[in-house]
């Protein structure tokens, strides 16, 4: 198996770095990297370019003109690119523990797609780990509530696999997921009707689901720790969460507007 990791990113280099650090110090490390670039222009190539000097893991760089939010369109770009059959899908502001991708190859399943969880970061760790002051922060000092998700365990995370969150198909983090790239294909991708953040992630997962694919969730392993940021516009979250309730009601598994746009399918079951 080949495995692809995908990585989103928006003209915060210095996330990214310290991102791509991490994923350098995998236990196993990905077949390649795919940086799905949605308009950067503060200098992010040219640091892709210096980090690709510390690995033997190929980079691309998948880049297009910054027109306001487009992570749907630019992760399908990446995920048309992509040369691994599998393909793990993280943000570039997040840092990965050392057995990320291990736990990800653990869990990984035909038939299934697997999201996880997150530990979010206070504004001062986040300070240290850009300064490099701090390579692998302690979820135990970060804010107790996500301290769950900092936790590993093979027995629990094979035994909540396919337990946890069954009833709850929303409770997914487009930061921290897995898919298999033909079950990618088959549903179209990403659906670029959805052009500002929010509901993107679990509108794909429910067109996977009505095609037939199922959720795993990696709980007790697959830890990652997200940077401090602001939150990100809210402005279209009523559109996206239209379109998505069409999709649950309609039980859509192709979108027209996704990776293919030379057909226009109305898949449903």
């Amino acid at each position: 198996m080949h495995t692809s990791l995908l990585i989103s990113t928006y003209n915060w280099k210095e996330a990214l770095k310290a991102c791509l650090q991490s994923v350098f110090n995998q236990s196993i490390l990905p077949d390649e990297i795919l940086i799905a670039d949605d308009g950067s222009q503060d200098g992010t190539k040219e640091m892709i370019r210096e980090m690709e000097l510390q690995t033997k893991i190929p980079i691309i760089h998948v880049w297009h003109q910054d027109k306001g939010f487009r992570v749907a369109a630019i992760r399908n770009r990446a995920i048309e690119m992509a040369k691994g059959d599998y393909i793990i899908q993280i943000d570039g502001d997040v840092i990965l523990h050392k057995y990320f991708i291990a736990d990800h190859l653990e869990l990984a399943e035909r038939g299934y797609f697997v999201c996880g969880s997150r530990v979010w970061l206070r504004e001062e760790t986040t300070d240290h780990i850009l300064k490099g002051d701090i390579m692998q922060p302690s979820c135990f000092k970060e804010d107790l509530r996500f301290a769950l998700n900092g936790l590993r365990s093979k027995m629990l995370r094979n035994y909540l696999a396919k337990r946890y969150g069954q009833n709850k198909i929303s409770r997914l983090r487009g930061c921290n997921m897995a898919f298999w790239r033909d079950d990618l294909l088959k549903v179209n991708g990403y659906n670029e009707d959805l052009t500002m953040w929010g509901q993107e992630d679990t509108e794909m997962a429910y067109r996977l689901i009505h095609s037939g694919v199922k959720k795993k969730f990696l709980k007790m392993g697959g830890v990652q720790y997200h940077l401090y940021h602001t939150k990100a516009s809210r402005e279209r979250l009523m559109y996206h969460n239209m379109v998505l309730r069409k999709v649950i009601i309609q039980r859509t598994a192709w979108c027209a507007n996704g990776i293919n746009k030379g057909m226009n399918l109305a898949k449903s079951i």
